[in-house]
């Protein structure tokens, strides 16, 4: 760092102007970044307003399902029918009406298995990619009968791949409604073999057993909307799914030994719960702190070994959903607890194998009330009368009311540390997409990172109140910085179609949630970013936004423009790389001889400190004029240094010609530093910069993202302390995804060393490490310990 002694007159005009933009390079875009999205959004009208709100004449149209299914536990299969009760909301008429057949997805010949890319090399090919190709069980929806329901008379249909067409004898009008009925079937997927697969059955050699996890099972009705018409995109695994709004009842027959959990409640308890199952649910309805057994894994373990003959039917009922999923087993633990919001009760519960004790017995009800609090409080209380929380095959999946859930103990019933963060990060994730998507209904066939995204983020918030030190993986900016490092070829924007993301992963989730972090702590600041979000998140409950609805309503609701945001962040693959290249100090001139003169005797001093010099006080034992003082003369006793009474006088002089203002500023003593930084990556992001001082404090600066906005390629900014900085760092708090660490610091700085490990003959052994096992093997437990439910 240099430094510069400043004529007053300069030093003002710094301090009143202390931006300073450099011309424009060549390829300079600050305008374009700042200005306004204008047409890149669509135009607002009496359905969809400017603000981001639904208008005037907003509509959906609503889709009411009354289902009969049954599971054949010997052959896996599904055999269902349902009648559909379709109503035409719309100004439109409708001649035809869509409906998704999710199952096709597993079909042999389907577009998604004819598209979906593989190879073999010398190390051979992933199992689940040849075994996949070589099953012969028939997997696809079997459409048997589409028909009016009161006639029987039969509707004409075509069947495209994952989608089917009903053609209407008569077309429906607007305010109309129209009654269907459909009868199906389906080979339930292993999901061993099922690529991609939502649900399916799981099974259990050891005892001879399944769990069935039934999801996208039903022909469902595709959405109708003032955006795109038909949603009738194809669903070929990655864009999962849009569905209207209905009332559903669903009765689903299972061997009478199966436990099965849905979305909605149960409506039949008292025919199908023994009596003392009975005053364990109702017990758990009066409890609040931990989740109380209503199947215990004894229990669970005897129906395991019976096998009874028989069936029984369970009935759900659910209003207002857009989606029915369950599952079922004869193997299912079951617990459960209510949670309080508002004077609302919400039973929390959990359905689980052995296997999967002690951990989900501990955690799993726990954490779905934690999430439907802690969500609660972001956005609007939960809605709906249950959420659970079911483990199986499913790695995490999510519908409405229920979710399903991996992450399962070792045999002996130990697990790693990473097993525990997965189940209490995954069960916090899928129970809150009941908010983002299943309430706030968000196309996911096209939009992914609208559910997936702001549910990470959501998930974000409400792992750190499960546990501070959890959860910043999936968004904190760091964190992505890997990912935007990649090449720009292997990227697309966030705003891509869900089936033409590369990096599924980041992309969908990890990038959209970190934005919305670095606008919650660094754009806009937690309390304006958490009204904002909240606003949305009431204004489309129950509806169907659009990426233009949220972008707008947070912008409305803050009142912060966040144009270049959406265009850098969503719609942009630009990293973020901000570069301290050179940082300049000045001082002001105050023409103090005492000061003045004090510097240059120091400069002077230490300049004349060569190694020269220090040797020949050693070497030199005398010299000649030391030794003859007659060849000394009045410049031998000259201190060119000394304070004179003329230099007095002068600076009295000058002090006189001040005006008070300019001799406050003279008697300061502020350092002036000039910063010049580049935007080496494109990416505009707030300058956050921290000074170290001399004395061994520090303090941090902060200007926002506009100080691009007349320049996006480099700016220069004065900043005035009273303290020396020694050292000054961009992004101290890694805040804005910056990709390059190592440009940050000014004097240059390495970030870490790179470290090197003596070899030894025969190598090292790495892996992962069960630590619970090997306590537990120095010191086996306690028998009979099976989680956190209350035993009865």
């Amino acid at each position: 760092m240099t430094r510069f002694f400043l004529p007053l007159l300069c030093c003002l005009l710094g301090a009143l102007s202390p931006l300073i933009a450099q011309p424009p390079a060549a390829n300079y875009h600050a305008n374009s970044r700042f200005e306004q999205m204008g047409t890149a959004l669509p135009t607002p009208n009496t359905y969809r307003t400017a603000s981001g709100a639904p208008g005037k004449e907003y509509w959906q149209n609503r889709v009411d399902y009354d289902i009969k299914a049954e599971i054949d536990d010997e052959k896996q299969r599904l055999t269902g029918s349902e009648v559909v009760t379709y109503f035409n909301n719309s100004p439109d008429e409708l001649r035809y009406l869509w409906i998704q057949l999710d199952q096709n997805l597993f079909a042999k010949n389907s577009m998604a298995n004819q598209t979906r890319t593989s190879s073999i090399n010398e190390k051979g090919m992933p199992a689940t990619s040849m075994t996949r190709s070589m099953i012969d069980k028939d997997y696809g929806h079997k459409i048997t009968a589409v028909k009016d329901p009161k006639t029987g008379q039969a509707l004409r249909y075509r069947i495209n791949e994952t989608m089917m067409r009903i053609d209407l004898n008569a077309p429906i009008r607007s305010g109309q409604s129209i009654s269907f009925q459909i009868d199906w079937n389906f080979n339930i997927t292993d999901f061993r073999f099922a690529q991609g697969a939502r649900g399916g059955a799981e099974f259990f050699a050891k005892d001879g057993n399944f769990i069935y996890e039934i999801a996208q099972w039903f022909p469902r009705a595709c959405v109708y909307d003032d955006v795109n018409g038909w949603q009738n995109k194809q669903f070929l695994g990655q864009g999962e799914f849009t569905l209207p709004f209905g009332n559903y009842k669903v009765a689903i027959t299972v061997p009478n030994d199966h436990i099965v959990g849905a979305s909605g409640e149960l409506q039949n308890a008292s025919q199908i719960l023994s009596s003392e199952q009975l005053k364990r649910l109702e017990k758990a309805r009066a409890t609040f702190d931990k989740p109380v057994l209503v199947v215990s894994q004894d229990e669970a373990t005897k129906n395991e070994a019976n096998k009874p003959n028989g069936k029984k039917t369970w009935v759900f009922k659910a209003d207002n959903v857009r989606d029915f999923a369950f599952a079922s087993s004869r193997k299912f633990i079951w617990d459960a607890m209510n949670v309080e919001l508002n004077g609302k009760k919400v039973l929390a519960m959990s359905f689980y194998p052995k296997e999967a004790n002690p951990l989900w017995g501990q955690y799993s009800t726990m954490l779905v009330a934690h999430t439907v609090k802690t969500y609660s409080k972001f956005t609007f209380d939960y809605p709906y009368p249950v959420a659970q929380s079911v483990h199986g095959p499913v790695g995490g999946m999510e519908y409405p009311m229920i979710s399903f859930n991996g992450a399962r103990p070792d045999a002996d019933g130990t697990y790693s540390e990473g097993i525990k963060n997965f189940l209490i990060q995954v069960v916090i994730h899928e129970v809150g997409h009941n908010w983002f998507p299943m309430i706030v209904n968000s196309d996911e066939r096209q939009w992914s990172w609208m559910d997936e995204g702001l549910n990470s983020f959501m998930e974000y918030l409400t792992t750190k109140e499960w546990d501070r030190n959890l959860g910043g993986d999936v968004a904190e900016p760091q964190n992505i910085t890997e990912y935007m490092r990649t090449e720009q070829s292997k990227q697309v924007p966030i705003m891509s179609s869900s089936d033409n993301i590369m990096g599924f992963g980041p992309n969908a989730y990890t990038k959209p949630a970190t934005g919305l972090n670095i606008l919650r702590e660094t754009v806009m600041g937690r309390e304006l970013f958490d009204y904002a979000f909240k606003e949305y998140a009431n204004r489309w409950k129950f509806k169907h936004p659009t990426p233009a609805d949220f972008f707008r309503t947070m912008e409305d609701a803050s009142g912060v423009d966040l144009d270049w945001f959406w265009k850098g962040w969503f719609y942009g693959t630009e990293p973020v790389d901000q570069d301290l290249v050179e940082v300049e100090w000045f001082a002001l001139d105050t023409q103090n001889p005492e000061i003045t003169k004090a510097e240059q005797r120091a400069t002077a001093n230490s300049k004349r400190e060569t190694v020269a010099r220090q040797r020949d006080k050693d070497f030199i034992k005398e010299s000649v004029v030391e030794k003859n003082p007659d060849m000394k003369d009045f410049y031998n006793s000259y201190d060119p240094y000394a304070v004179t009474e003329a230099d007095k006088k002068k600076y009295e002089t000058y002090l006189a010609s001040l005006t008070p203002d300019e001799r406050k500023l003279v008697e300061s003593g502020m350092n002036f530093y000039t910063l010049k930084v580049k935007n080496k990556g494109g990416l505009p992001m707030p300058v956050i910069v921290k000074m170290q001082f001399e004395d061994g404090t520090d303090s941090v600066a902060r200007f926002p993202a506009e100080i691009w906005r007349l320049n996006d390629q480099q700016v220069s900014k004065v900043i005035t302390t009273k303290k020396k900085v020694v050292q000054w760092t961009l992004d101290p708090f890694r805040e804005i995804a910056d990709i390059d660490e190592e440009s940050n610091s000014f004097p240059r700085q390495p970030t870490q060393p790179t470290r090197f490990q003596l070899f030894k003959g025969g190598g090292f052994q790495r892996g992962g490490s069960n630590p619970m096992r090997e306590a537990q093997q120095a010191q086996p437990p306690k028998a009979g310990q099976q989680g956190g439910a209350k035993n009865e």
